[in-house]
């Protein structure tokens, strides 16, 4: 029976830290196969910080290729087709209903997310049907599920995360470093992540969501970010017009009201 460890994530982006930790896992003898399931929607993250899910897939596609077991590295699409929130139970037992005879699945992930674990739906269920293995992030120890998981004290470590990697496509700087180079070039050619894409997305969510409050803060700190004050101050207007209590739109919308006042003041009023 085939032993296919099942490597969850957003991947966005995916990276080195990731790729590496597969062929680990597969160098060790832990398992036949390696599948990063990519997830369309992880119901504990914020929708506004993933890049399109196909995106997504086809730069894991991308580093998958890359690596140095490429037809035993692969990612999946699985979670794109089942119901939506992404839930791991549901993904699991369908697999398991589908392919439980041919093939046998364990997981793979980070120590830091033993925390959250209680969190997951049906995640007792989970630790009874599921091997866990779980490989050491910094700050994060074994100790939660000992008894249940089995921790990887060799796997490399990941001193970089994807939110890592955002965070320098946002400040123009390199991530070739960071990523396989076809995904490098993937995230150059579609402009993913620069504060234009983060715009162009919050807009796009907000059409969808009008009276969503959230999305006018994360547009507005955008705005702000790019010096655009009047657009800033417009948006942190309407969340507080949704959300009176809202305490970040206020807080915000008084620092812009401030700029605008002492630049009125400096130009005209010297």
């Amino acid at each position: 029976m085939k032993h296919v460890i099942l490597y969850f994530g957003s991947f966005n982006p995916i990276h080195k830290g990731h790729t590496a930790l597969a062929e680990y896992v597969l160098r060790q003898g832990l398992g036949d196969e390696v599948v990063l399931v990519v997830s369309p929607r992880n119901p504990l993250k914020p929708a506004a910080d993933l890049a399109p899910e196909t995106e997504r897939f086809e730069m894991a596609e991308a580093a998958c290729k890359a690596t140095a077991f490429p037809d035993r590295i692969r990612p999946s699409v699985i979670e794109f087709l089942l119901e939506k929130p992404s839930y791991t139970i549901h993904t699991l037992r369908h697999l398991t209903a589908e392919y439980g005879a041919q093939m046998r699945f364990s997981i793979l992930m980070g120590a830091d997310l033993l925390p959250q674990l209680s969190q997951w739906k049906e995640y007792t269920e989970i630790l009874e049907r599921y091997p866990i293995l779980v490989y050491p992030r910094r700050g994060f120890g074994p100790g939660l599920y000992a008894d249940r998981v089995t921790w990887l004290a060799d796997a490399p470590l990941q001193d970089f995360s994807s939110t890592d990697i955002r965070e320098r496509i946002e400040r123009g700087e390199s991530v070739a470093d960071m990523v396989a180079p076809a995904v490098e070039r993937y995230i150059r050619e579609k402009g993913l992540w620069t504060p234009a894409h983060r715009l162009s997305t919050l807009t796009a969510l907000i059409e969808a969501h009008p009276e969503d409050a959230g999305l006018y803060v994360e547009r507005g700190k955008w705005h702000y970010r790019l010096n655009a004050w009047g657009d800033a101050l417009n948006d942190f207007n309407r969340a507080l017009a949704i959300a009176p209590g809202h305490c970040e739109a206020r807080q915000f919308a008084g620092m812009v009201q401030e700029i605008l006042e002492y630049r009125y003041k400096d130009i005209y009023n010297p």
